[in-house]
């Protein structure tokens, strides 16, 4: 059903407005009773059980209807025969409910929503109140009353209508299996109606409309957040983190890509993994952490400054590496205790692959490389790290090691891009990230870990984390099995060792050139090879490499 609600507030539509006027039984201090004014009516095909069912959820997650809000923590939840009362929890004196005519109140419940910024906006307390009843004429009719707990207009903050009250009016003819909904304020003395109070009555009606409407048709929810980690305490730690460090971070950022969206993303990991660790270590000291893959290390900045020390490395350093860096003690895979940088340049080269000089005639230089054998009980972060995800649950299993991988880009075990099978479960998507998602997990899954997963709150769409925190199956592991099961590592040495710049100058040939040719012409040829044109020679035999390595110098001596 389309969405084209009626404007109450039009002269020609009085009639319509007349049908869903709400009276109050008590009178104001002047013996008339409380005005409500009408704003927009719908019709509609869900009954008062799902009306009353997404007001609930729509009470519970203010976020749906405002983007300033991050979630409403509930103070109070009576209901039954008696639904008054007042909670001890309220900072702010509550309004007395009202009475409706042919209504009976049924359910009350105060809430305080949490503006996002607090700095900006101020949480606000609110009554929620449930009526029921039926009209003389047989109309199932079911109301719901928000009452701020404010004095006058002026204490009514940004994100909230600057009214006395809202309400929420659903009628329903049991027979006829129709009807309608409808929003209603009632203003505060000497307050009218703007264009701003019309649009968000409207914007309220339109998404109780839409999640009705999809109740009826057998709408589910398909993302559940908030499954690890309580959403309360989560956006609480993520408020005291943006607000420490959001401004100097966005302000500072050294990077080309856009501070929005990196700053906030990784502050909100930032504040997921917190509170992660504060529940599983709150009995035992905290272990540690290793980013592998961790790109610009902003990451492992906050977390450091949050005193939760840890390490990253990536392939290159990046600019901001000289801003985060810091020096910080982390254990050892001995059981000792070393400091070191906490960011640090190291291709992961697992020590399950080939050895690191093999017949391709390419090295990297010792120092360079990690072979992904941690500390027992560090935790592993893999955060967008691309051709490593796959691996992650592997080497934490090696290392006895819980981890964190938020898969991205699709790289299977041999660090080719390719598109992963599709999930097992024909009901969920068969996207390319839903496919890479379900096919990391069953790596996880097949290294014996219990797999848990998150949808983080973040600004990405590859916002899945994958948790292995728990060993469901401790019998050995068939490594050699596995890695076959699942497309094995072929190639994964080799591909590492051109994808990294450095591992060029390290050329087999190289050393068996003049000094000057070494010096001054290799540089040159590895810009050759960069080219774009040329890229295609990096996937050839190390034979060809020679032979184009040979024709380049010969063009250039002549």
């Amino acid at each position: 059903m389309p969405f084209a609600p009626v404007d109450l507030g039009q002269p020609e539509n009085q009639a319509a407005s007349a049908s869903v006027q709400i009276l109050e039984k008590q009178e104001d201090a002047t013996g008339a009773s409380p005005i409500w004014t009408p704003c927009f009516k719908h019709e509609c095909g869900f009954n008062g059980e799902i009306f009353e069912r997404v007001m609930l959820n729509l009470i519970k997650n203010p976020n749906i209807n405002s983007s300033w809000l991050f979630r409403a923590d509930i103070l109070l939840d009576h209901n039954g025969s008696d639904v008054t009362g007042t909670s001890a929890l309220t900072s702010s004196p509550q309004p007395s409910a009202p009475s409706f005519t042919d209504l009976d109140m049924t359910r009350l419940l105060i809430r305080r929503m949490i503006p996002r910024n607090e700095l900006r906006d101020k949480p606000l307390e609110q009554s929620c109140v449930f009526y029921s009843g039926t009209t003389p004429e047989g109309v199932q009719r079911s109301l719901i009353v928000y009452l701020p707990h404010v004095q006058s207009a002026e204490d009514i903050p940004f994100y909230h209508p600057a009214v006395q009250a809202i309400a929420f009016l659903h009628d329903w003819r049991p027979a006829e299996e129709t009807g309608t909904v409808s929003t209603h304020y009632m203003f505060f003395d000497a307050y009218t109606k703007t264009e701003k109070l019309t649009r968000t009555a409207m914007h309220l009606l339109r998404v109780l409309h839409k999640h009705g409407e999809g109740q009826v048709v057998g709408y589910k929810k398909r993302v559940i957040h908030d499954v690890l980690v309580p959403q309360a305490s989560l956006q609480t730690t993520y408020a005291d983190l943006k607000l420490k460090y959001g401004k100097t971070l966005v302000q500072g950022w050294e990077e080309v890509t856009d501070p929005a969206k990196h700053v906030f993303e990784d502050l909100c990991i930032a504040a997921f993994l917190i509170e992660l660790w504060k529940d599983m270590y709150k009995d035992s000291e905290f272990p540690g952490f290793v980013d592998i893959g961790c790109g610009n290390g902003l990451l492992v900045h906050i977390l450091n400054c949050e005193k939760y020390a840890g390490w990253g490395f990536d392939a290159r350093a990046r600019r901001s590496w000289a801003k985060y860096n810091s020096k910080v003690s982390v254990r050892s895979v001995d059981g000792g205790y070393q400091e070191q940088d906490s960011l640090k340049t190291h291709v992961l080269l697992p020590a399950v692959t080939v050895n690191p000089s093999d017949s391709s005639g390419l090295k990297i230089q010792p120092g360079q490389t990690h072979d992904g054998v941690f500390p027992t009980g560090t935790f592993i972060i893999s955060n967008h790290a691309d051709e490593l995800t796959p691996w992650t649950p592997i080497l934490a299993r090696l290392s006895d090691c819980p981890f964190m991988m938020i898969p991205c880009c699709s790289h299977n075990l041999g660090g080719d891009r390719w598109r992963a099978p599709p999930p097992k479960d024909k009901t969920t998507s068969h996207s390319t990230y839903n496919s890479l998602c379900a096919w990391a997990s069953d790596i996880a899954a097949d290294c014996g870990w219990e797999v848990e997963k998150e949808i983080l709150r973040i600004p990405s769409t590859r916002n899945m984390a994958i948790l292995g925190r728990r060993l469901v199956n401790t019998e050995e592991m068939d490594l050699h099995h596995l890695l076959y099961k699942h497309g094995g590592t072929g190639g994964y040495k080799l591909l590492i060792q051109i994808r990294y710049r450095k591992v060029i100058h390290q050329l087999h040939i190289q050393s068996e050139l003049p000094e000057f040719f070494s010096s001054e012409f290799v540089p040159q040829f590895q810009a050759f090879l960069l080219c774009n044109k040329n890229k295609v020679l990096l996937q050839k035999p190390a034979a060809l490499w020679k032979v184009v390595f040979l024709r380049e110098l010969l063009v250039n001596l002549v």
